[in-house]
């Protein structure tokens, strides 16, 4: 399965699209002062004991204090309230845990009052960003993580992915590690390792440790809230979870980041270097790949497929329901075969939308009425099979007795929405604008303005894919009679978030020419 990533690089934000076979099945947006990304590292500060919840409340700087639950501890929180305070306090020599003498792990029963006190310092590490009304939610069974392996510090064990089936090379991974590891270090084997070599995994490995050991170094004398360690940028750890062979173009449209991906690659995987381009179009990357279209017909109350068949996704409180409808097209003689046809369709749309929206939480599906039950098997097969490429946990159960289908997926961060119905900004939802027909009276009258105004600036109209083509209609064209009469030549560009009568003018540096009518 071909596999691209095109990234579109704005002073605000990084907007990443992941593209199988063309499609687009994950939409993914950082903005560039975001603080709180899954998988930093703080040192934070219990601010509040929740006993009934059996949770604390932990300040780590955002405007929320954290949710810290008693499962999400860990049975080897002792050792690390015991490695934070000696680290703290100074009584620490070396970040590594060789003659660090392991705590007893606690109870998986216990209270939180039991084994945290108020005001105490503690590691921790972000589970899920905030989402709503909610703070981050934290962990403190740390890792780092590496395209490779994860590093978890406290423990012995060594873990190889389920997904790596070989049961020699299963073995073969396990020796592998337990040989290189440091002691009081576990390590979990990804399922990218399969088939490396021992200098790969270690070189890997010693870059994680020099991670934990910056942590250490922060640690001496710090003070909370204060984080420690950022996961990587939303970018490099995309690359770093899901590149494979399959990926066969990454595309991006800013140099620096352009210079930063091929920097990371060359660390991670260097024969992937050669798949990287920089888009140097005038188009706008997403038009160019089609992202902004497929966008616009994902998001929505409304999921349309090829047969004419549709979804309709509604969010509540509690969860998603996912109802499917088969149109007006489902015509054949096999009535059976039809549903079955149309609900094997929405399968694939149906995960396809929840990596794409990121959806989270219980989410309930209505497919359409099926009676043989091997047709329902073969539902559920295909729904689990559509799931294997998501990166999120998920559970899937079989159609209820209503003809239900039940699934849970993990969420992390929240739920991706996108308004796609579009206010008309000339009007203000009045419904009336002036009339489309004076268009080109009100274009011409703004140039003739920047003509007089800057008789030698270089001058690009941008407007809506519609309007370019009448302009470029005909002989002469619109745009070539402007050219005879201003005695320069506007370049046409198109951009399809436009409205249809909405226009504006750039100079040579592409610096919008802003008039105040």
């Amino acid at each position: 399965m071909e596999k691209e990533l095109i990234i579109n690089s704005t002073p605000t934000e990084v907007e990443i699209a992941l593209l199988e076979q063309s499609k687009l099945v994950e939409l993914h947006h950082q903005k560039t002062n975001d603080n709180f990304t899954v998988g930093d590292i703080f040192l934070g500060r219990i601010k509040r004991l929740m006993p009934g919840l059996n949770a604390a409340f932990v300040d780590i700087g955002h405007k929320k204090d954290a949710f810290l639950h008693y499962t999400d501890l860990g049975p080897k929180l002792s050792s690390l309230l015991k490695y934070t305070d000696q680290a703290v306090k100074g009584e620490l020599n070396t970040h590594k845990l060789d003659d660090f003498k392991l705590q007893p792990e606690i109870l998986k029963t216990g209270k939180v009052d039991q084994v945290l006190n108020k005001r105490q310092h503690v590691l921790v590490q972000v589970l899920k960003e905030p989402i709503s009304t909610k703070g981050p939610r934290l962990s403190c069974e740390i890792t780092i993580p590496g395209r490779y392996l994860v590093l978890t510090p406290f423990n012995n064990i060594v873990a190889v992915s389920k997904k790596i089936s070989n049961s020699e090379e299963r073995k073969r991974l396990q020796l592998l590690v337990e040989s290189i590891k440091p002691k009081n270090f576990g390590v979990i084997v990804r399922t990218a390792a399969e088939g490396k070599k021992v200098a790969d995994l270690h070189e890997e490995l010693t870059y994680m440790l020099n991670q934990w050991k910056d942590i250490y170094s922060q640690l001496q004398k710090a003070k909370p809230p204060m984080k420690l360690l950022s996961e990587l940028d939303k970018t490099s750890s995309i690359l770093r979870d899901v590149l494979s062979d399959s990926f066969h173009k990454i595309v991006v449209n800013d140099k620096q980041l352009y210079s930063n991906i091929k920097s990371y690659l060359e660390s991670i995987a260097p024969d992937a270097v050669k798949i990287v381009n920089l888009h140097r179009s005038n188009k706008p990357i997403f038009d160019a790949f089609g992202v902004t279209r497929q966008i616009k017909s994902s998001f929505g109350k409304t999921a349309t497929m090829s047969s004419g068949a549709y979804l309709v996704i509604e969010h509540t409180e509690a969860m998603h329901v996912i109802d499917v409808n088969s149109g007006h097209k489902m015509g054949s003689n096999n009535q059976e075969e039809a549903v079955l046809k149309v609900n094997m369709e929405a399968v694939d749309e149906i995960a396809r939308q929840m990596r794409l929206r990121d959806i989270g939480g219980i989410i309930i599906i209505d497919f359409i009425d099926m009676r043989n039950q091997e047709h329902k098997k073969q539902l559920l097969k295909a729904m689990r099979g559509a799931m294997k490429k998501d990166r999120a946990q998920h559970t899937i159960l079989p159609l209820s007795k209503f003809g239900l289908m039940q699934i849970t997926r993990q969420r992390v961060r929240p739920e991706v929405k996108i308004n796609t119905a579009e206010v008309c900004p000339t009007c203000n939802g009045t419904g009336k604008i002036n009339a489309s027909i004076l268009l080109t009276d009100d274009i011409e009258r703004d140039l003739t303005f920047i003509a007089q105004s800057r008789p030698k600036s270089k001058v690009k109209l941008m407007v809506h894919p519609y309007v370019e083509a009448f302009l470029k209609k005909g002989f002469p064209s619109t745009q070539m009679q402007w050219f005879w009469r201003f005695h320069k030549w506007v370049r046409l560009q198109t951009d399809n978030d436009f409205h249809l009568t909405q226009y504006k003018f750039f100079d040579e540096n592409d610096d919008e020419i802003r008039l105040n009518n």
